[in-house]
C-alpha cells in the first residue's frame, strides 16, 4: 500500500515522502497513530500544491534576507553606540546582541531578531567593530558598529 507519511518515522520514511509499505502495517499502525494517509491521487496533489507553497515561501524569506543584508552591508550603515568609558579603555555597560538589534531598529529602521547575531561575548571596547549576522542559512552579513565615549 502506498502512503504518504505525515511525521518522521524512524527507519521507514521522513515527513512528505511517499512509499509503499506493507497493507497491514500502514493500516494497523501508521494510519491509526496519524503518522502517515493513504496515497490516493487527491491526497497526492493535496502533498504537491502543499511542497510548491512551502517552496515559494522559502523562496521569498531568502529574497528578504538578501534584501536586508544589502541594507546591513550599504557603507551608510554604521550602528553607533555611546557608552561610559573607564579609566582602561573599556566601557562600563557591555553591548549585547539585544542593544544591538534595538539600535538597528531605531537607527536604520531594520529588523534583525537578536537570536542571529553571532556575538560571542558582549562587547566592552571602543572603536569600530563588525559583527557577523545569520540572517538566513545561505545569507549572511555584517553589522558595522561604532562604540564612542561619552
Amino acid at each position: 500500500m502506498k502512503v504518504i507519511f505525515l511525521e518522521d518515522v524512524k527507519g521507514k520514511g521522513k515527513k512528505g515522502e511517499i512509499k509503499e509499505v506493507p497493507t497491514g502495517y500502514a493500516q494497523n499502525f501508521l494510519i491509526k497513530k496519524n503518522l502517515a494517509k493513504e496515497a490516493t491521487s487527491q491526497t497526492i496533489g493535496e502533498l504537491k500544491g502543499k511542497q510548491k507553497a512551502e517552496e515559494k515561501a522559502q523562496a521569498e524569506i531568502l529574497a528578504e534576507a538578501k534584501e536586508t543584508k544589502k541594507a546591513l552591508e550599504d557603507e551608510k550603515t554604521v550602528v553607533s553606540f555611546s557608552e561610559k568609558v573607564g579609566p582602561d579603555g573599556r566601557t562600563f555597560g557591555s553591548i549585547t546582541a539585544k542593544k544591538i538589534s534595538e539600535e538597528l531598529k531605531k537607527q536604520f529602521d531594520i529588523t534583525v531578531d537578536k537570536r542571529h547575531i553571532e556575538l560571542d561575548h558582549p562587547i566592552r571596547a571602543i572603536g569600530l567593530i563588525e559583527v557577523p549576522v545569520k540572517l538566513h542559512k545561505e545569507v549572511k552579513a555584517e553589522i558595522k558598529l561604532r562604540i564612542d565615549q561619552a
